[in-house]
């Protein structure tokens, strides 16, 4: 057997009823839509409720926008510094022992306080964080953006500047 020889089983099957086709045969005149009326003539689209607010125009409206130049940073305190091992701390540290997320721009914050001296790099710090930072006696350097120095990806809410 040969897959164009395949076909279903005898009387499993029923021809589709071409409906019409004039008052010959079944399905003339009025083709099974009834008399008259909105669907008996054109299509209607679904979700239309008879010239009613629909469904989905009569719930809330939501209120304010969400700005495309918003810049998030993945925070991290002094206190957590505190504990970190190691002098040098740098997102990629803080990521290797899961202090932030694998993806974002760091921000260091100043809740808690700091005993040593650390060289801390990060995409911002607070000023309290700063301050507490080089009081101990340590060094903070701030990253650049990572699309600073390359033009942002095209259609990019930076590109429209």
């Amino acid at each position: 057997m040969k897959v164009h020889e395949l076909k279903p089983a005898p009387g499993s099957t029923r021809e589709r009823r071409r409906v019409g086709r004039g008052i010959g045969g079944k399905g003339g005149k009025t083709a099974g839509r009834g008399t008259k009326g909105q669907h008996a003539r054109g299509s209607v689209p679904p979700g239309f409720e008879g010239g009613q607010m629909p469904l989905s125009r009569r719930g809330p409206k939501l209120k304010g926008f969400k700005n495309p130049f918003r810049v998030e940073y993945t925070v991290v305190n002094l206190d957590a510094l505190e504990a970190f091992d190691g002098t040098e701390v740098n997102p990629t540290t803080l990521r290797a022992n899961g202090l932030v997320h694998k993806r974002g721009l760091v921000k260091v914050l100043g809740r808690g306080e700091l005993s040593r001296a650390l060289q801390v790099t990060a995409h911002a710090f607070s000023k309290s964080a700063e301050e507490a930072i080089t009081a101990a006696g340590g060094t903070v350097e701030v990253l650049p953006p990572p699309y600073e120095g390359r033009p942002p990806a095209k259609g990019n809410a930076l590109t429209n500047r």
